[in-house]
């Protein structure tokens, strides 16, 4: 049978004469009118409808628990403990009998009486009393305890499991992985000497020009430090050839010996040179600052006067670098020349044995600014073929041409390729025709790190000095003598490599090539 069989809304109820009847009072009468109904409702699937019987139940009786008061928008709440046990589908093998709501349609997983209950366990639900219906008697609505509503979830947090030990980050982590490889504490006191020494050679023309501009902020030294800014600007002692400002004490410092061993460097001969003859060392390559050159020529730390006895060396530099101040003063000590062509022909032609030059060398830098660009560790690629300047200066001083490869100045700074990046390349070339010289992107190491600065890498280097080309004195050279004498450099230049550089460069990537 149906709870409430006759019409529920006021307007039906009218048409068929019934007085108005409530929810509460349908119920009352149908529990009243089956006395043999089952004491233990179950639904027609097995699962528990109890839960809506209790609250029909305290409908009935009108029973409210005194510590629910009344809510602001005038609900009620009714707390209904049931007394009696019931039990699920599938517990035992009796027959069920069928709900006294078996007209009702199944409800969802939210439902009350969908889902059955163990033996023994009590259910507790809230009965609201939300609206009031068309007669004025306030409609029920029954509301399932929290934690079963959770069990319907399907979305509801994972259980956390409180025995599990979590941590954080670990302090430090990830420092061993670094790039950057810091020097330790405890190196040794000759290696940090070795790296002062560098460093001093490579900040000396940035580190003694700052210093002249710092005097030169001191007022009381105006009256010296502008006497001596006109002096150098028109001195001619790196052109003269008279080298008198040249100090041997200087050049045999225990400095450069510092300065050698840093890398290391050392000094070789392919054969004796003869004291009463010119010589002009052509040097490659160029790289990026050519310590290889200063180390080996401009001191003697690797100990050319021992290996080339009765030979005055003078390696040649920029001429605009004795228009630097101060720093002209450490490159006249040194012993450097300015490699302008008056420079070379008053050196090679002045002084020596007989008064004419004999017994005196110069060391150029073949390669030049253009050279640097293609300075890279394993490669060894040579601005040489274009270059016959230097041949016409031996033929017309009559001095013979020595070849000189170093194997390592090429390997002590990493540099950007300037063929993987044209647009860089071209501004360095420009640079380089307006300027006179160019700005290499390198980098190397730092002074306590191993990755990151401007100091070179310790790479060693070997200077190899070829044999000598013996040339012909002519005041005009013809272009094929010229171009023969060149040949037979660099012919010399390729004996020295291959003869070589299966122990001196062992990790090079590709061969000696000559690109211009």
């Amino acid at each position: 049978m149906s709870l409430n069989p006759e019409p529920s809304q006021p307007e039906e109820r009218a048409e068929r004469n019934l007085a108005p009847k409530s929810y509460a009072a349908a119920a009352e009468e149908a529990l009243e009118n089956e006395p043999n109904a089952d004491p233990e409702p179950q639904s027609h699937d097995g699962q528990v409808d109890g839960a809506v019987d209790n609250a029909k139940e305290a409908l009935v009786n009108k029973v409210q628990d005194p510590e629910h008061a009344s809510k602001p928008n005038g609900t009620k709440t009714i707390r209904i403990v049931p007394t009696e046990e019931y039990e699920g589908e599938g517990q035992d093998d009796s027959p069920k009998s069928p709900s006294r709501n078996s007209h009702r349609r199944r409800g969802s997983l939210k439902s009350i009486g969908s889902v059955g209950r163990k033996h023994g366990e009590q259910l507790q639900h809230d009965v609201f009393e939300k609206h009031k219906d068309g007669d004025g008697e306030a409609s029920t609505s029954v509301k399932p305890a929290s934690d079963f509503e959770l069990d319907g979830r399907t979305d509801k947090p994972p259980k956390r499991r409180n025995s599990e030990l979590r941590s954080g980050r670990q302090a430090g982590e990830g420092w061993h992985k670094s790039k950057i490889r810091f020097a330790p504490l405890n190196v040794p006191l000759q290696r940090r000497l070795q790296t002062l020494a560098v460093l001093m050679h490579t900040l000396s023309i940035a580190g003694l020009v700052s210093i002249f501009f710092f005097l030169c902020a001191i007022p009381i030294l105006w009256p010296v430090l502008l006497p001596y800014l006109i002096y150098v600007l028109f001195s001619k002692a790196g052109e003269s050839g008279e080298l008198s400002f040249r100090s041997e004490r200087w050049r045999r410092s225990k400095v450069w010996s510092l300065f050698a061993s840093y890398f290391p460097a050392r000094l070789h001969r392919s054969q004796e040179l003869e004291p009463t003859r010119k010589y002009i060392f052509g040097y490659h390559p160029h790289g990026i600052i050519s310590h290889g050159a200063f180390v080996a020529f401009a001191t003697e730390a690797l100990g050319f006067s021992q290996l080339f006895p009765g030979i005055t060396n003078t390696l040649l530099t920029l001429d605009g670098n004795f228009k630097l101040p101060l720093y002209r003063e450490y490159a006249l000590r040194m012993g450097l020349a300015s490699v302008s062509r008056e420079s070379c022909e008053n050196i090679l032609s002045k002084g020596g044995r007989n008064g004419e030059g004999m017994g005196r060398a110069i060391t150029i830098v073949i390669g030049g600014a253009r050279e640097s660009l293609e300075s890279r560790p394993g490669t060894l690629r040579l601005v040489l073929r274009r270059r016959l300047g230097f041949v016409k200066l031996a033929i017309r001083q009559g001095a013979d041409l020595v070849p000189v490869l170093n194997f390592g100045e090429n390997e002590i700074y990493e540099q950007l390729d300037p063929h993987a990046h044209p647009y860089i390349n071209k501004f360095q070339l420009l640079v380089k025709k307006l300027m006179g010289w160019t700005v290499p992107l390198f980098h190397a190491r730092g002074i306590f790190n191993y990755d990151v600065g401007m100091m070179p890498y310790r790479r060693s280097m070997n200077v190899v000095v070829g044999r000598p080309i013996k040339v012909v004195q002519q005041q005009h050279p013809d272009k094929a003598y010229v171009e023969d004498v060149h040949e037979k450099y660099v012919d010399e230049l390729l004996r020295i490599w291959n003869d070589h550089k299966d122990q001196f460069a062992q990790e090079r990537t590709e061969e000696l090539t000559i690109i211009e």
